[in-house]
């Protein structure tokens, strides 16, 4: 079966699939000590077919590691669709985790595993506060339940308007094991993050 097509079907309205991502406005982060997350657009060139690592099994995962913005998170946290068909986020009292799409497929199997963290909330700073250091290259390490770890290679990094979320590029197949990390961006509008920021990786290696 292909866990990965009801990604898809079910993301119609994934523009505004990660507003949640943000405090509410009556919720707006307090104070003028987080500034707005902004990253800038940088791609390297995807893997050869050959040279790509192979898939792993089905695992769910449990820890994740990007020392380039100092997270290191755990447990990670089941994160399925809202009823209105919206993928879920954490909430403003699990700030410090990070969540895992768990209607699609685990860090290490081929397609798009998808990862996803606040930048801030009502509360301040969170997980994903240092989100902007994190460059083409670097690595992100994501421990499964099977005791294994799938190390990713970061390749591109985007900031879009929400309104226009690339849903395709985002759920859509691939051919290879591949990892999005998102989160929120952009100056405040009333009291939300109008941009998402999405780190794109593909599997590097796997360990025992």
């Amino acid at each position: 079966m292909n866990r990965r097509r009801p990604l898809l079907l079910t993301l119609a309205v994934a523009a505004v699939a990660l507003a949640g991502c943000a405090a509410p406005a009556a919720e707006a982060p307090k104070g003028p000590g987080v500034p707005a997350p902004r990253v800038t657009a940088t791609a390297a060139p995807a893997p050869a077919a050959q040279l790509a690592t192979a898939p792993m099994p089905r695992s769910k995962p449990v820890r994740v590691r990007v020392p380039s913005a100092g997270v290191d998170a755990r447990p990670l946290l089941d994160l399925g669709l809202n009823p209105d068909g919206t993928v879920q986020v954490p909430s403003v009292a699990q700030a410090g985790r990070i969540g895992w799409y768990d209607k699609g497929v685990t860090p290490g199997e081929t397609g798009p595993a998808v990862l996803i963290g606040h930048y801030d909330t009502a509360e301040g700073p969170a997980v994903l506060k240092d989100v902007a250091r994190i460059r083409v290259g670097d690595r992100i390490t994501v421990t499964r339940a099977d005791g294994t770890d799938a190390v990713f290679r970061v390749r591109e990094l985007e900031q879009v308007d929400k309104k226009a979320f690339p849903t395709r590029k985002v759920y859509g197949d691939t051919r290879r094991p591949e990892l999005r990390l998102i989160t929120c961006g952009g100056e405040l509008v009333d009291g939300h993050r109008p941009d998402n920021i999405v780190v794109y990786a593909d599997l590097l290696t796997r360990a025992a």
